[in-house]
């Protein structure tokens, strides 16, 4: 195999499972290489894959921009890029500092840990029916059942709704997945019906204020002005995906790590006091977004290449978690991994995970309550992953519990 035989932005080629044998090949031999794309405005790319040069990327907002060309792996066109960039995901600081503040409120500290009862209780009643049936979907079933009614009680989404939430971030995310959204207008069309939701969601909470963001976000000011509707709409976007999607495939990846991994689900079950370290070595091992990208600003250099201004450059946080001159063995789950400085929440920086802390909150409390109600579960079947080179996503993992 030659480099030129490498295609990153192939879907197809993540449906068998990540392809760590190129992302190693590229590591080794070319950590910050061209990669030719058609699909690209500019003929190609710079997939950067080694953890060093990974975090460089991340962290230099100011070289390496989210918002001149948006954070997504395809480019966008200009006509949609203008309302990209008032997605917080695709700013950069100040604008994006301001915002990130705004929406901090919802994920202080003290907010994360008051939802953990009500966390606890919501995760038991979902481990109740998966008992009386003795078997289950593991992901539509309870991965993805957490999240969902976490994020509606944090967005004060009624809990009956929350599943119209499942089935646009579905057919959002899962574009490249004929099971989720065969067409472009279904694509978009999710992304409608969330936004009208919003709104109307929005226009209650700014007539009756409740103890949730939506009502914060209502009532928010940004430089003085208060934030549109369309403002609002997309915070509704980014908040109810990737609140969703990411801690649903990361429980998903951290369930078969553990069931492919007895000595290690054994160890955890002896020691709860592993349950944190655990948490981390399933945020490295699952990494549920694979890589984000940024465009360079001015012309520059990293890892001995010539990035020119404009140049797409697309970091992969799925490889940068496997590079072994950061992680001993980093093909090996190990729930003792000290230290384990991975980069699933990308690695510092302005741009760090803002619900990292309520992730790893909901991640904890899935895996404690779920080594408590059984002592032994089993996947009975294939586990079909999510055709996209953007999400390391699982779809389904027939699971039976005892």
């Amino acid at each position: 195999m030659s480099l030129a035989d490498i295609d990153l932005t192939n879907a197809d080629a993540y449906v068998p499972g990540v392809p760590h044998e190129w992302f190693s090949r590229l590591r080794e031999e070319a950590p910050v290489y061209w990669h030719p794309d058609e699909a690209s405005d500019n003929g190609g790319f710079w997939a950067v894959t080694s953890y060093e040069h990974c975090a460089t990327v991340n962290r230099d907002w100011q070289t390496f921009s989210s918002m001149k060309g948006a954070v997504y792996l395809w480019d966008i066109p200009e006509a949609e890029l203008e309302q990209q960039r008032m997605l917080m995901l695709n700013m950069d600081p100040p604008l994006h500092t301001r915002y990130r503040l705004l929406v901090n409120k919802g994920f202080t500290p003290r907010m994360v840990a008051a939802m953990e009862e009500t966390m606890r209780e919501r995760t038991r009643e979902i481990l109740d029916r998966v008992a009386e049936q003795g078997e289950c979907d593991f992901v539509v079933d309870v991965a993805a059942e957490l999240p969902l009614q976490v994020i509606a009680d944090l967005m004060g989404v009624p809990q009956e709704d929350r599943h119209k939430i499942f089935d646009w971030s579905n057919r959002m995310i899962g574009g490249e997945d004929p099971e989720y959204a065969l067409t472009e207008e279904d694509r978009a069309m999710a992304s409608m019906e969330l936004y009208a939701y919003s709104s109307e969601l929005a226009a209650k909470r700014r007539l009756d204020p409740h103890q949730d963001l939506i009502s914060v976000l209502t009532h928010a000011e940004v430089e003085g002005e208060v934030l549109t509707d369309l403002e609002i709409d997309l915070f509704f976007l980014l908040l109810a995906v990737a609140g969703n999607e990411t801690t649903r495939n990361l429980i998903s990846h951290g369930v078969i790590a553990l069931h492919d991994n007895p000595v290690q689900l054994a160890k955890l079950r002896a020691d709860r006091s592993l349950m944190g370290p655990a948490i981390d070595e399933m945020l490295r091992w699952g990494t549920p977004v694979m890589n984000f990208r940024r465009t360079a600003t001015h012309d520059t250099e990293l890892g001995g290449q010539a990035i020119k201004a404009g140049d797409k450059v697309v970091f992969w946080h799925i490889s940068a978690n496997r590079d072994a001159s950061m992680f001993a063995d980093p093909f090996t789950f190990d729930i003792t991994r000290n230290p384990n400085d991975h980069m699933a929440f990308g690695s510092g920086g302005p741009h760090y995970c803002l619900g990292a802390n309520l992730a790893k909150m909901e991640i904890r409390v899935m895996f404690e309550e779920l080594l408590d109600r059984f002592p032994e579960f089993e996947i009975t079947g294939d586990c079909p992953r999510l055709r996209s080179s953007f999400i390391n996503g699982i779809k389904h993992i027939p699971l039976r519990v005892s």
